[in-house]
Formats: C-alpha cells, sequence, structure tokens
C-alpha cells in the first residue's frame, strides 16, 4: 500500500471544538482549552501518524471580525490554513450552525475537499443534528459528512479513516516520532495563558499575552522565566492581586501542568509587564511570532 500524507486544515467559529478534536486525535493536549471564544491565538499543527499515513492536522483560531491587528494577524493564519489544505474540515457547533454570508463565502476559498463535520452531538438530537448537517451541505457542497462528539471520541476513528482516503500518496512530512511543529517553550506560554482565561473574566485574558524569555534546563529541574504581558496598568494591578494572590494562583497551576507535560520538577517564575496596545502593535506582534 502507497504511503499518503497531506494537511488537513480545520477551521470553524469559536468554541466550535476545533482544539478538543485536535487534540483527541493526536493524543496530546496541544491546544489549550478554556469556556471562552478565541483562545486559539495560533496555527498549531499536530501529527496523527500510522504506518500507512501520516495526517498533519492544523488548528487555527476561530473566525471572527477582526477589531484589531491581533485579530487580522489571527484571520491570516486561518486564510493560510484554508489554502493550503489538500483536505479542508469546516467544524461545525451542533448548538451554534450558523455562518453568515461572508464566513460562507471565506471558508469556501478553498478548492480541495471539503469535509462537513457537526460537532458536540451529546448536546443535541439526531434530528437536529440531521436538519444542520441538511442545511450546511446545501450551502457547503461539502465531499463528505460526518457528525461526531470531539469531547466524547464518538466517531473519533470513522474521522480519521474518512480523512485519510482523501489524502494524496506522499512521503511524510515529520519524522513519524514527533507529535507537533511547535517547541516547548511555545506550549509552556500557552498553559500559563490558559491558567489567565481561566481565573480572569472580561477583558483581561483577551488584553494578556505570555512571553517565555528564559529557559534553563538543569539536571533535576527546569527553571522558566516569563512575562505575563498587559496593556494598561490598572490591569496590571488586577492580574497580580491582593497581596500577590493572583499571580501565585497562576504560577501554581501552570507549573502543574508544565512539570506534568515535561515530566521534570520546574522552577517557574512569572512578572507583569506593561506593553500599551500591544495588540494593535505590528513591532511587537511580529516579535511575538504573530506577523510573519
Amino acid at each position: 500500500m502507497e504511503h499518503k500524507a497531506g494537511f488537513v486544515n480545520i477551521v470553524g467559529k469559536p468554541n466550535a471544538g476545533k482544539s478538543t478534536l485536535c487534540n483527541a486525535l493526536v493524543g496530546e493536549q496541544l491546544s489549550i482549552i478554556t469556556p471562552k471564544a478565541s483562545t486559539t491565538r495560533h496555527r498549531i499543527l499536530g501529527l496523527v501518524n500510522t504506518e500507512d499515513f501520516q495526517i498533519v492536522l492544523s488548528d487555527t483560531p476561530g473566525i471572527i471580525e477582526p477589531a484589531y491587528k491581533l485579530h487580522e494577524s489571527m484571520m491570516n493564519a486561518v486564510r493560510e490554513s484554508i489554502e493550503d489544505a489538500d483536505v479542508l474540515v469546516i467544524l461545525v457547533d451542533v448548538t451554534n450552525p450558523d455562518f453568515n454570508e461572508e464566513q460562507l463565502a471565506f471558508i469556501s476559498q478553498n478548492p480541495n475537499p471539503i469535509i462537513l463535520v457537526v460537532n458536540k452531538i451529546d448536546l443535541s438530537t439526531p434530528e437536529v443534528v440531521a436538519k444542520v448537517m441538511a442545511d450546511l451541505k446545501e450551502k457547503l457542497n461539502p465531499k463528505e459528512t460526518l457528525a461526531i462528539s470531539a469531547l466524547n471520541g464518538v466517531n473519533a476513528d470513522s474521522f480519521l479513516k474518512l480523512v485519510s482516503s482523501y489524502l494524496p500518496v506522499h512521503e511524510a512530512y515529520y519524522p513519524k516520532d514527533q507529535l507537533t511543529d511547535r517547541n516547548t517553550r511555545f506550549f509552556v506560554s500557552e498553559m500559563i495563558r490558559e491558567k489567565i482565561f481561566n481565573l480572569y473574566e472580561q477583558e483581561i485574558p483577551y488584553s494578556t499575552e505570555v512571553i517565555v524569555h528564559d529557559y534553563k534546563e538543569e539536571q533535576n529541574i527546569d527553571k522558566i522565566y516569563a512575562y505575563i504581558i498587559v496593556e494598561r496598568d490598572s490591569q496590571k494591578g488586577i492580574i497580580i492581586g491582593k497581596n500577590g494572590a493572583g499571580i501565585k494562583a497562576i504560577g501554581v497551576q501552570a507549573r502543574k501542568d508544565i512539570e506534568a507535560f515535561i515530566g521534570k520538577k520546574v522552577f517557574l517564575d512569572l512578572r507583569v509587564k506593561v506593553e500599551e496596545n500591544w495588540r494593535k502593535d505590528d513591532r511587537k506582534l511580529k516579535h511575538w511570532g504573530y506577523i510573519d
């Protein structure tokens, strides 16, 4: 049997479950997951390998209307994902399935096969799932359709079988023992950012960025030094919290996950730094990897 490999890019609106699906298929938490919309900011690749194929899964930010430069870079990541897809998966939350005309035009750019996947069927009924699927089939004209529950693993094997059938014959793009294209520093910063999304409300999570500025690997412990970036002094005070309780909570929770991820003890030093209007600053966004 000839070996297949290709880029399977998953796009959809915020909270469709893209990260949950990618994590489940890869078998590792590569993308952070929170109840808040637009948690994912970068395009993250996850690799699914068998003897017969390599699926390069692409988890992308949700499709949104850009409000500032950071949003524009996020949507550029989605656009690039659509353009270079061998197979494009449109992932839809069955409880919030509607796309407007602009969104439909945006996700229909790709000339390669489109697979419509309706997610979160555990939260709906077969009748509703069938109606959502029929409505979107008419609008998107996909090659295939599938109903899944990424959270519960329902039809995960069917997803892999279906997607792999559309892959081109090609040697593996990445070593078969590799799970992602991102490095440890990236995942550490994402784990810290996840705690901020979980611990804070309103604008605070969206106004923060996490930068790992130093990572020292020692024999028995890794020493990690990171900045939590905010846009205003008032946000700095909220992150730190009364008597440092806020930043301590972030550190305790993040360190636990980082240690589990790297399999080693961690010393984590967090500092808060103000960078005014960083979400609108091309120079900062480029420096932090949002703009090529």
